[in-house]
């Protein structure tokens, strides 16, 4: 029962963390942005993935502990480093994981229940309902999370195939093209959706596209559970990210095709639906957003805990946090995991906009900081140790980590910080986003530094683990 991920476990784990919701409850938001270049933004933030995911495999062959950015962070630059990159991450994740299980319950109201069943109290009842669902499944342990999340992604991937070749079919069958149209089509007032392409434009729908594409910085937070995680994590990431990308084109390019505009004015939970007629079609694809989501929250139930069993492996949280069951699963990291994701969606309300900030920034951390973690390894300049039978490539570890972290750098540049911090209150004025602001100050502020004090103090004491051959005692 507690076999453990081989490599294309791995693969299928990767794909299930990076498809959630965008590409079939929000495609919208970037074809409204880049119109007809909506095919190139999502290949150019595909290979922007593919860079930092070539990064991250990097970094797993020198370090395959669990803890992924945590890890690497720790052993490349030291205790203080690692921490705060593994306590942020840790508070990010949870909170992701509270707006990835807030979208599937949201969704699954608003298919079955329409508009008025998304009520705050039937919110908060499906959100307990599916939190007690993940429980089950991971405390099963490894070989039943792996199972459940390779149907999940096996059922995603086939919905979003299925859209693809219906679409291909319909093209085929009537010869139509609405590729170029969408740059027509304008809104009730008369005005045009999309609006005049530039460069600040183009360089937002990128960054718009490439959150599409994030969630395989975390695959690596639970290495031990993985069959030979330094070569197979290496494989599996960037492979991952290539087949997530010929997806994410292939369905955007063919909606675009078939009926654009379906997309653009959809008023459905599940707009890639929109843009087909036929109602098995439709239901299949709608049905392939429920699994999705459920299937992205399996990844996040299973990954996310991690982070605080590795820092509790290394004496920077109490031990007690690693401690696991039967199965294998890291019982009260789990709980105190899901409690925040739990918790944090209820106390502002499920206010997403407020609190989805808190894992942007803690994303794109860990985008500057592993990218030089890496090339620290490559010279021997780490902290701790490092698998020394590593493979050194100068191309992999120090070239491609540069491009990553330029690339990271700037994206983080252009990140709409006023935006984020800012909303429209029922009135239509717009003031300050209290919620964005409570969310930092909780996540990067208090919450490290409430950690911090005892583990200074010497209150938490190491767990000593040999965790393979290869790898140093912890």
């Amino acid at each position: 029962m507690n076999k453990k991920f081989g490599f294309w476990s791995i693969v299928l784990l990767t794909i299930n963390g990076i498809i959630g919701t965008g590409i079939f409850l929000s495609p919208a938001g970037v074809v409204k942005v880049a119109g007809t270049y909506t095919p190139l933004v999502y290949i150019l933030a595909g290979l922007f993935a593919i860079i930092l995911a070539i990064t991250f495999a990097s970094a797993a062959k020198y370090i395959s502990k669990n803890g992924s950015g945590y890890a690497y962070s720790k052993a490349a630059f030291g205790n203080e480093v690692g921490y705060y990159v593994g306590i942020t991450r840790f508070a990010a994740g949870s909170i992701a994981w509270g707006v990835m299980a807030t979208a599937v319950v949201r969704t699954t109201l608003g298919i079955f229940g329409g508009p008025d069943a998304q009520t705050q109290g039937n919110i908060t009842l499906g959100f307990l309902i599916l939190m007690g669902i993940l429980l089950a499944i991971v405390f099963s342990g490894s070989y039943i999370t792996k199972i459940a999340s390779n149907i999940s992604t096996i059922g995603k991937i086939t919905a979003l195939l299925v859209a693809v070749f219906a679409g291909l079919a319909i093209f085929l069958k009537t010869g139509q093209n609405n590729f170029m149209s969408i740059n027509q089509a304008v809104d009730t007032a008369g005005e045009l959706i999309v609006k005049p392409m530039d460069a600040s434009i183009f360089v937002g729908a990128i960054l718009a596209a490439f959150y599409a594409y994030t969630g395989f910085e975390s695959v690596a937070s639970a290495a031990s559970e993985m069959e030979e995680p330094e070569k197979n994590l290496p494989k599996a990431i960037p492979l991952a990210i290539g087949i997530v990308a010929l997806i994410y084109v292939s369905v955007v390019s063919i909606a675009m095709i078939i009926n654009p505009e379906g997309i653009l004015n959809s008023t459905e939970p599940v707009i890639l639906a929109s843009a087909f007629v036929n109602p098995l079609i439709k239901n299949i694809i709608i049905y392939g957003a429920v699994i999705s989501m459920f299937g992205i929250n399996i990844a996040a139930a299973f990954s996310t805990p991690r982070i605080f069993e590795a820092m509790a492996d290394e004496g920077q949280l109490p031990m007690f946090l690693s401690k696991k069951t039967k199965q294998g699963v890291p019982l009260f990291a789990f709980l105190v995991t899901a409690s925040m994701a739990i918790a944090v969606p209820m106390a502002f309300q499920y206010n997403m906009r407020g609190i989805m900030i808190i894992s942007s920034v803690s994303r794109f951390i860990q985008f500057l900081v592993v990218p030089m973690a890496v090339i620290m390894f490559y010279y021997d300049k780490n902290k701790e140790p490092k698998i020394e039978t590593a493979q050194k490539m100068f191309f992999t570890d120090v070239v491609i980590p540069i491009i990553a972290f330029v690339t990271s750098a700037f994206l983080l540049y252009k990140f709409s910080w006023a935006e984020q911090f800012s909303m429209v209150n029922d009135n239509g004025e717009t003031v300050t986003n209290t919620y964005a602001i409570w969310a930092m100050i909780i996540g990067y502020v208090i919450l490290p530094i409430g950690v911090y004090i005892p583990y200074k103090m010497g209150l938490y004491k190491e767990k000593k683990v040999v965790s393979s051959s290869n790898r140093s005692v912890s």
